[in-house]
This record gives C-alpha cells, structure tokens and sequence, in this order.
C-alpha cells in the first residue's frame, strides 16, 4: 500500500441517476418521486439553444418548490465552449435555494476546465454566503478528457463523480458507431467459427475507475441509448459493476428499476460479505492474518471487499 492512503469515496447511494430536460416542468415531479438515487436536470443537450433560458427559469424554481426528498439533486450546466455555461452557474447559485446539491460539468477535457468552474463557483459562494458547498460530478466525453482524466479527478476537492458519456465520446474517438453504449456489431473476434462481442467501452471505463478510485469519487457508468433493450442495459450495467462502478444513469424511467437492481447486492452477497467478515474477526482474535472460508482462503483483502458489500446494502436499508 502507498505511504499515501486511498480516500474514500462519497458515503451516498448512487445506483442510478436519472435524466430530464429542464424544459419540461411536467417531469420534475414524476422524477422526485422515482426510485432513482440521483436525478440530474439537464440544460445542455436536451435542450434546444432556444429554450435554454426558459429550461434555466424552470430549474431554479424547480429547486425550491419540489420535494426531492433525500435524493442527491444535480444539474447538468451546458458546457464550457458555449454562451450558455457561466449564466447557467451564475442563476443556479444565485437565485436557487439551498437544496441544490451538485452541478454537473459536460465535456470536461482537463484540469483548468474544472478550475474555471470552481473559480466561479466560489465567487458566488461567498458573495452570497452559500452555506452548503456545491459538490461537481463531471462527464468525460472526449479524448482529451480520457487522457487527462487522473488530473480531472483530482482537479478540485468539489469533485464528486465521474461518469463515460459514449455518444460523444465515440465521436471524438472517430470510432465508427451512432451506438450510445453497449457491444457494437463490427467490434468482434472469431474463435473456432464463432462470433464475440468484447466491450468497446471497457478501456475507457477502467480508466475512469482508476481515476475515481485514486482520488476518492464515484465511477458512474453513462448513457445506454437503446431503452427498449432491456438485456442489452442489464449486461452493460452488470459489466460495469464488475469493474467497480458504483451506479448508472437512466434516460428513461423504465431504466430506473434496472440500474437498482444491478448496483443493489442481493441478500445472498450482503449474507456471505458478513460471514467473512466475521471469519475475520475470529481469525484475528486468534492471531491469524487469514483463515479458510467455504473452502477459500480469506485474509485482509477480503476484509476490504466484504466492507464494500455491507456498506451498500446498510445505505440502501437506511434510504
């Protein structure tokens, strides 16, 4: 272990985040009352150039007068290459309640991008005497964001979050796919006659893992664009788990169910993660540094893996 020790990350659930526009009021209710962890009003792609104003007024109000309950309540700000950004900072820490718990950068390609926002944020911060710190979740959505993503995460002590926005990502890349998440027909090998599907999206997760995981945030896997592929969202989602993903966005309500139960460890998980922890104890109460559980040896890092577990399932039991 490095003489300098991995922080932890944000003790909150993220299983899944759901998306709306900020130009469609209707929706605010229905998503505060969903079971998604996190919901994310968005003022950048979803929202025409035309509308962005009206989106902006709509959220700010939106803010104050809907209950979210204990959901984490973020906003997606347009990005920093548009006209838009510094107003929509600006009115959402001015005249948005207190309640407002994140801002979510788009298209981030590096440090400074995060700096310019943390500068202005602050400004505001204190000229209004804001008395709860805005938290940032960040997306990275391009290739110079996946080469500088280990000084995003650690860009700012606001840093939250770090999620993979694929349709744009694929784009900058060049890759050759209008797929916003999941295998992709030509991205295959052969062996002995058969067609697989390997992840192409599997690299650049890892690295935002990594990433997150260094500097102590939440690695939050994107978008899947096709909402009616129910199988297709769950092996995607379950792919990511496996990587150390903490949760998923939904773009659709029908999502929403899926990311919870992918990121949710059923009973028998929560069941065996204590059991090894407990193995653990008596093992260390003997003077033992590892013991034999279910005909597998244990030791401290299953001590570390099994904690995991058990604080999940202990957030999702407190929600």
């Amino acid at each position: 272990m490095s003489f300098r020790l991995q922080p932890p990350p944000p003790a909150r659930l993220n299983r899944c985040q759901l998306f709306g526009p900020g130009s469609r009021a209707a929706l605010f209710q229905k998503m505060a009352a969903s079971e998604a962890d996190v919901i994310n009003i968005d003022l950048e792609d979803s929202v025409s150039p035309d509308d962005k104003d009206n989106a902006r007024k709509q959220t700010i109000e939106a803010i104050g007068d809907v209950d979210w309950g204990d959901k984490t309540l973020s906003v997606r700000i347009n990005g920093l290459d548009t006209p838009f950004w510094y107003r929509d900072v600006v009115d959402l820490l001015e005249r948005a309640g207190p309640r407002l718990d994140q801002i979510m950068i788009p298209k981030v390609g590096n440090a400074a991008d995060i700096y310019a926002v943390d500068a202005l944020v602050t400004a505001i911060e204190r000229a209004r005497d804001r008395q709860k710190r805005i938290g940032f979740e960040v997306i990275i959505e391009s290739a110079a964001g996946i080469c500088h993503v280990e000084e995003i995460a650690a860009a700012s002590p606001r840093m939250q979050a770090i999620s993979l926005g694929a349709a744009d990502f694929a784009a900058s890349m060049g890759m050759a796919t209008t797929g916003i998440g999941g295998t992709q027909e030509n991205y295959y090998m052969i062996r002995e006659g058969q067609k697989y599907w390997p992840d192409p999206w599997h690299w650049a997760q890892a690295a935002i893992v990594a990433a997150c995981r260094t500097h102590g945030l939440l690695p939050v896997d994107g978008p899947f664009g096709d909402f009616s592929d129910q199988d297709g969202f769950l092996a995607q989602a379950r792919r990511s788990a496996t990587l150390g993903m903490v949760g998923k966005w939904a773009i659709h309500p029908s999502q929403i169910a899926l990311a919870n139960q992918v990121f949710s460890p059923d009973e028998a998980a929560v069941t065996e993660a204590r059991e090894i922890l407990a193995a653990m104890e008596t093992a260390r109460s003997e003077g033992a540094g590892a013991t034999v559980y279910k005909g597998r040896l244990v030791d401290i890092a299953s001590i570390k893996q099994a904690e995991v577990i058990v604080r999940q399932a202990e957030l999702i039991a407190a929600k």
